[in-house]
């Protein structure tokens, strides 16, 4: 495996447990990854059952001072960072160091929308999953137990995937500019230099 400077993983329909898995091979690796649009993953099952698994989690505390944890994350994105976190041994060094490669988040912010996003097809939900099985997306189990930022991050993405559009137009057109210019230009002569070169 060729380390990279950061991978940028776009997490829309992914499996929950099985890009967590991947993500955490990664970071143990040495490699730095950045998890986006973590509300729009996946998970296994209906949202009733999720919640009922949830209500169970939720109830998990420390008898004489709830306050020392287990702390129970509503935000998907911190959902997403502690399941990985429980797979890198995160009490270790090598756990502790993999673990600060990693950072997460709900939606795509600045710098991100820019750069070029991956998924991981081993984790894909079309891949993996069953069609006539039932799934949760995350986004929707956390606004149930009560993460309150569900409507305004589904503006701010409006407003990202407007921009994002108006690029890729402008891009597209670019290309075709491009095209047409070397279908037009003669470049017999240049060839013929470049082909004595060896190119």
């Amino acid at each position: 495996m060729v380390l990279e400077s950061t991978i940028i993983v776009d997490a829309r329909d992914h499996l929950y447990g099985r890009l967590a898995s991947v993500v955490a091979k990664e970071l143990l690796a040495g490699q730095k990854v950045v998890v986006v649009r973590c509300d729009e993953l996946v998970i296994s099952g209906s949202l009733v059952r999720n919640r009922t698994k949830w209500a169970q989690f939720r109830k998990k505390h420390m008898n004489t001072n709830p306050r020392k944890g287990p702390f129970h994350f509503k935000a998907p994105a911190k959902m997403f960072w502690r399941t990985v976190r429980g797979m890198v041994n995160h009490m270790s060094d090598r756990g502790a160091a993999a673990i600060a490669r990693l950072s997460t988040f709900e939606g795509i912010p600045h710098p991100y929308d820019k750069q070029q996003r991956k998924v991981v097809t081993a984790a894909l939900r079309v891949t993996r999953l069953k069609p006539n099985r039932n799934f949760t997306v995350i986004g929707d189990l956390a606004s149930s137990v009560g993460w309150k930022h569900k409507d305004l991050l589904a503006s701010l993405e409006a407003k990202r995937k407007v921009k994002s559009a108006a690029f890729y137009a402008k891009k597209q057109a670019k290309a075709l500019l491009k095209d047409k210019a070397t279908k037009a230009a003669d470049l017999t002569k240049v060839n013929a230099v470049l082909s004595v070169s060896g190119y």
